[in-house]
């Protein structure tokens, strides 16, 4: 689980001491949506989701942490090899809002670490703290060469609620040049898996389109 349940969480903001950026928003303007989904790897449910996506030609960002991709490298390597963007999430999904710059410095470079395993050199370019409880972790993924990535819209997956209830708040929430926050570890994500397949081509038809998050200035 990444937030509570707040899409504030992961609102884009910056530390006021260092000017870190935490960002939400889609690399282009327009009728665009990023998908990213988070505590993974997580084998079925992950291997099924990088089909969908395939099928609809969309890629997304994937969160990982440590522990998972060091119990799952096969289908670490299957997210880098469909073209996917690869994300730090942290070793253990730790809350790392109380925790000073030199711990969490620790944990995300052994994060790195873990993912690079499968897949030697990886880029990395996003970190998401667990929770939305970013603390100092902005500044510090910033300093690791890292853009910080919230959200706009966190559709509450962590507690599934039905794929009907998800397609739901798919629809009514997204809006132009939305992050989507999603989940495919953490527990069961079918649910979640099967409202990507929905909503995905239902959008597509309505003309709108999938793009990489921003970049920080």
């Amino acid at each position: 689980m990444t937030t509570s349940g707040t899409a504030g969480d992961g609102s884009g903001r910056a530390d006021a001491r260092t000017g870190a950026r935490v960002l939400d928003a889609t690399r282009h303007p327009g009728r665009r949506l990023a998908l990213t989904f988070d505590d993974g790897p997580n084998p079925p449910d992950t291997t099924r989701l990088l089909a969908v996506l395939r099928a609809h030609g969309v890629r997304a960002v994937f969160f990982l942490c440590g522990d998972p991709a060091l119990a799952h490298p096969e289908v670490v390597r299957a997210i880098a090899a469909g073209g996917h963007v690869l994300g730090n999430h942290s070793m253990h999904h730790d809350d790392m809002s109380g925790w000073p710059p030199e711990r969490i410095r620790a944990d995300l470079l052994r994060t790195n670490a873990a993912i690079r395993a499968a897949v030697p050199g990886v880029p990395i370019p996003y970190f998401r703290a667990p929770y939305g409880s970013w603390g100092r972790s902005p500044e510090v993924a910033r300093d690791l060469g890292m853009w910080s990535l919230g959200w706009r819209l966190a559709i509450g997956d962590w507690e599934p609620p039905g794929t009907d209830e998800l397609v739901r708040r798919l629809t009514d929430g997204a809006a132009p040049g939305s992050v989507i926050l999603m989940h495919d570890g953490g527990g069961d994500r079918g649910q979640t898996v099967s409202a990507v397949e929905r909503f995905v081509p239902r959008f597509q038809a309505l003309g709108w389109s999938f793009d990489d998050p921003e970049l920080g200035g």
